[in-house]
C-alpha cells in the first residue's frame, strides 16, 4: 500500500517478551511503506561497542561519541545477537543516562514522515504517535513462543529457564523509573494470547486504515 505523500503516520509497538510488537511492527512497515526501527538494536550497539573497546557505561565520553554516530548500517551488524552481547544488553539497558543519549537517535526517527518505532518504551516516548500499539498475552504463552524460538538454537534450553528469564526482565522493565514498561494511557491494546498471527495483523491493518481515514478521509492513497 504506498501512501499518498502529503500523508504522515506515527506509530508505535511497545510489550514485553514475545507478545507481538516485533512481528506487528514489521508487518506495519511492510504494508503501509513505513520505516521501521526497533529500539533494541541501539542498545545492543552499545553494548557491542562497549564489549569491544572494554569499556563501561562509566566513560561517558566513549558513550556520547557512539551514540552520536549510530545509523541504519551499523545496526544490521549480524554480531548484535551474540549471547554476550545479549546478557550485556539487558543489564546497560537499565541506565539511565545510556537510555538518555539514546533517546536523540530514536526522536530524530521519530520525524520521518512514515514511521513505525518497536521496542518496550515507544508508546511513553511519544505520546503524540498517531497510534500506539501495547501487546500483551499470557506468561505461558511468551514462554512457549520464545522457546520454541531458542530450541533452534540451544536445544538444551528449558522451557521453564525461558519462563523464569522472561518472567524477571518484564518485571524489572516495567519497575523501572526511565521509560518503563507499560501501556500509554490511550494505547490500543492487542490480547496476542488467542489469536493466530493472520487475526492479529488484520485486526492491526483495520486500525490504521481508520486512523488515516479519520486524519485524511478516503484520499490518503
Amino acid at each position: 500500500m504506498k501512501l499518498k505523500n502529503n500523508v504522515r503516520l506515527l506509530i508505535t509497538c511497545d510489550s514485553g517478551a514475545a507478545a507481538g510488537k516485533t512481528t506487528a511492527a514489521k508487518y506495519l512497515s511492510k504494508k503501509f511503506g513505513l520505516h521501521l526501527l526497533t529500539s533494541g538494536l541501539l542498545y545492543r550497539f552499545v553494548s557491542l561497542k562497549l564489549l569491544e573497546s572494554k569499556k563501561t557505561t562509566n566513560d561517558i565520553i566513549f558513550l556520547k561519541k557512539i551514540t552520536k554516530n549510530i545509523n541504519s548500517k551499523l545496526l544490521k551488524n549480524k554480531k548484535l545477537f551474540t549471547p554476550n552481547v545479549t546478557e550485556h544488553t539487558s543489564k546497560i539497558a537499565k541506565i539511565r543516562k545510556v537510555r538518555l543519549l539514546l533517546r536523540n537517535y530514536q526522536e530524530k526517527f521519530s520525524k520521518k514522515r512514515l514511521a513505525v518505532l518497536e521496542g518496550r518504551d515507544q508508546g511513553i516516548l511519544f505520546p503524540n504517535a498517531d497510534i500506539k500499539f501495547f501487546f500483551k498475552c499470557s506468561l505461558n504463552v511468551a514462554a512457549k513462543r520464545r522457546f520454541e524460538e531458542y530450541r533452534k538454537k540451544n536445544k538444551k534450553i528449558s522451557f521453564n529457564e525461558v519462563k523464569k528469564a522472561i518472567k524477571l526482565r518484564d518485571s524489572n522493565d516495567s519497575k523501572r523509573k526511565i521509560s518503563p514498561l507499560k501501556p500509554a494511557k490511550d494505547a490500543v491494546i492487542v490480547d496476542t494470547s488467542k489469536v493466530n498471527k493472520k487475526q492479529m495483523l488484520t485486526k492491526l491493518s483495520k486500525i490504521v486504515e481508520e486512523k488515516l481515514k479519520e486524519k485524511y478521509g478516503r484520499k490518503y492513497l
